[in-house]
């Protein structure tokens, strides 16, 4: 049986090598798009067909055993040129979870696949396809103790739910929907208790099941993901699982060594500096850093950093010189 070629990447907007995730959010996007129910009535049959090919494709390039079997095609990819379907590819069916639309799928896609042609739905119209909520994306700032320690925080979140008016349509009566202007959504506020777990860093990614755009047609809602974004902290800076500070010293201090208090994240510690600690030296508090999965909690290194008092006293400045000339006369310049 000759049939016509059905370029299921063209149709979904997609590259050959797009992934997983790519192939998703095309579905996703064109599927609102072409969704029946939100179509006007004279613009209804087009829609179907369009939702139909786009369902089509992604049924084939969503399961990766089937995409292998359309990939077999290689060179013969043309859009629109007609096709014999190789001897191996017998056999193979396919039966649709997701419920009929339309006239069922291509005459390509069952030469290949192989399966029936799903009828129409009771009255030669189409049945109401579910189709899930879109995934929603939002950012949450947080200080370095509450990404350390995880926090309780109030969110309020704003995205699109389906108007209530018109169910999704974007009609009422001959024209378009008034309470949503024809979109068949409306903003949506709501507010969600959210738990951060302790150890999230700068871009993680938290997901809230059920939280993202509601569903059409019955379909479950999508997910809503919170980016975390951490404010800069006037002591400490994190660099992986490790935490980066510095402690200001006096001459005398460095030289001689000395007890110091460091602030961490666990609160105020005592540190000791030992003997001719120069300028720079980094000082390891051991599992004061952050948590990581697998690893236990990084280490806090302390920067030495030589400050000069000022103003110096007169019998300051003197003891100075006094250093000066004892270094100077030494074998150890």
């Amino acid at each position: 049986m000759t049939v016509q070629f059905q370029d299921y990447y063209e149709i979904l907007g997609l590259k050959r090598d797009a992934d997983e995730k790519e192939i998703k959010s095309a579905y996703r996007r064109l599927a609102r798009k072409w969704h029946p129910d939100l179509r006007p009535a004279h613009e209804k049959t087009e829609a179907a067909e369009q939702f139909k090919r786009v369902n089509e494709a992604y049924e084939v390039l969503k399961d990766p055993e089937k995409r292998a079997r359309y990939d077999k095609l290689g060179q013969d990819w043309e859009h629109g040129q007609d096709f014999q379907a190789p001897p191996d590819m017998d056999g193979f069916r396919f039966y649709t979870a997701t419920g009929d639309f339309g006239d069922g799928f291509s005459d390509f896609f069952e030469t290949i696949f192989g399966g029936a042609r799903p009828g129409r739905a009771a009255g030669g119209g189409f049945r109401t396809m579910t189709v899930r909520g879109p995934d929603m994306e939002s950012e949450i700032e947080l200080t370095l103790e509450e990404a350390y320690r995880g926090v309780s925080r109030e969110l309020r979140v704003a995205g699109g739910a389906v108007c209530p008016a018109c169910g999704g349509a974007g009609r009422s009566g001959e024209g378009f929907c008034p309470r949503c202007g024809g979109t068949g959504e409306v903003v949506s506020e709501k507010t969600l208790e959210v738990r951060i777990p302790p150890g999230v860093r700068e871009g993680s990614r938290i997901r809230l099941k059920g939280q993202g755009g509601e569903g059409l047609g019955g379909g479950p809602p999508g997910d809503l993901y919170l980016k975390v974004r951490l404010r800069p902290h006037p002591h400490f800076h994190l660099r992986d699982g490790d935490i980066e500070s510095e402690v200001r010293l006096r001459p005398d201090e460095a030289a001689l060594g000395s007890r110091v208090t460091m602030p961490t994240l666990d609160g105020p510690v005592e540190m000791t500096v030992p003997p001719e600690s120069g300028c720079g030296r980094k000082l390891r508090l051991r599992g004061k850093g952050f948590p990581t999965p697998g690893k236990g909690r990084g280490d806090q290194y302390v920067r030495v950093v030589i400050d000069i008092p000022s103003p110096l006293t007169g019998e300051e400045k003197a003891l100075y010189r006094q250093l000066k000339e004892l270094r100077e006369g030494s074998d150890l310049r």
